[in-house]
């Protein structure tokens, strides 16, 4: 990771208790432009970010996955699903399912996906800042301010429009 991307994901570290309280902010006024709003500021950081410098999500975190992504995935790689679970996944404490361990199994030194076409929904719609009735996903959103320093950086524009 390049040092500017790790800078904007120190600042989404250290700026936590601002982020916690521009969500609670955001839930109750439930802004009607809410989605307009960070749909913007997702395209413009995603022009300026490839993942492929990062992959921070990747090396860090396992998504959920779902029967239908253990079905393409086992198709994807030609294995049954039985041995797809038994070999990559477990179950966590939300008894969904997610990869054994991290950096994710299909990670390579590139930062590439192995199995990219394949790969499970979570991983499809990552950072859900592009998806309609973002306020539903708030949450996480600033969870994933630790993880991507594109949400990061979202979330210092969201707070700076806020203060505007």
């Amino acid at each position: 990771m390049n040092e500017e991307l790790k800078h904007k994901l120190q600042i989404g570290l250290d700026h936590q208790k601002e982020n916690k309280v521009l969500v609670k902010k955001l839930k109750r006024a439930k802004p009607k432009n809410l989605d307009a709003v960070v749909h913007e500021f997702h395209d413009e950081e995603f022009e300026k970010i490839d993942c492929l410098d990062c992959a921070n999500c990747c090396k860090t975190t396992s998504p959920a996955i779902y029967e239908r992504d253990i079905d393409r995935l086992a198709k994807h790689l030609k294995i049954k699903p039985s041995k797809l679970i038994e070999q990559y996944l477990h179950k966590d404490e939300d008894n969904d399912y997610v990869f054994k361990s991290a950096p994710c199994p299909f990670l390579d030194h590139e930062n590439y996906c192995m199995v990219y076409d394949s790969r499970p929904l979570a991983c499809r719609e990552y950072p859900h800042t592009n998806r309609k009735r973002f306020y539903q996903v708030l949450d996480l959103s600033l969870t994933n301010t630790s993880i991507c320093p594109a949400v990061a950086e979202i979330f210092e524009k969201l707070k700076g429009r806020k203060e505007s």
